[in-house]
């Protein structure tokens, strides 16, 4: 894809399983607290790529650099839950990561992968979306595609601590 210009059209297409390695490299960079080491790296490029084949329980859309790798990337893990009256398909996604390399950002390729996933997942009738943001710099992204806090909902977490460093 070539650079975006002023009034040029962002092309973001639907992720393959070869891209991967590439969402979580920028996965790790950009949106953890520390970053994976290749052991880690490896496990979620596996796991990935395995989640992105039809059928699959992931989707993303992402936006190819010029000099090769991805420039951004918006990912969504889709889940079934009980039906309810807002999502009757029972189908809701975590927004699990929107990532833009900082050499390629303010360019509208975050919001360009993210409103193609959003789309994609409502043609599939998902009708509830959860995302977690980090920190307030994304917040205006999020609230224009029509995310809004949700002041009911408390976000706690447990994670159970295991001996070594193999995923079970």
């Amino acid at each position: 894809m070539a650079e975006a210009g002023a009034g040029q059209a962002l092309a973001p297409r639907l992720a393959t399983p070869a891209d991967a390695g590439e969402i979580a490299r920028l996965r790790s960079e950009l949106i953890l607290s520390e970053r994976l080491d290749e052991h880690w790296l490896a496990l979620c490029r596996e796991q990935l790529a395995a989640r992105l084949v039809p059928g699959g329980d992931a989707r993303a859309y992402v936006v190819d650099a010029p000099a090769g790798g991805l420039a951004a990337c918006a990912l969504g893990l889709v889940q079934a839950v009980l039906p309810a009256p807002a999502y009757p398909k029972g189908l809701a996604v975590r927004i699990h990561s929107v990532a833009t390399e900082p050499a390629h950002r303010r360019r509208g390729f975050a919001r360009a992968a993210l409103s193609a996933l959003l789309t994609h997942l409502e043609e599939e009738g998902v009708t509830l979306y959860e995302l977690y943001a980090h920190g307030e710099g994304s917040a205006p992204l999020y609230a224009s595609l029509g995310f809004a806090r949700d002041p009911a909902l408390m976000r706690m977490t447990r994670v159970t601590a295991r001996t070594g460093t193999q995923a079970s």
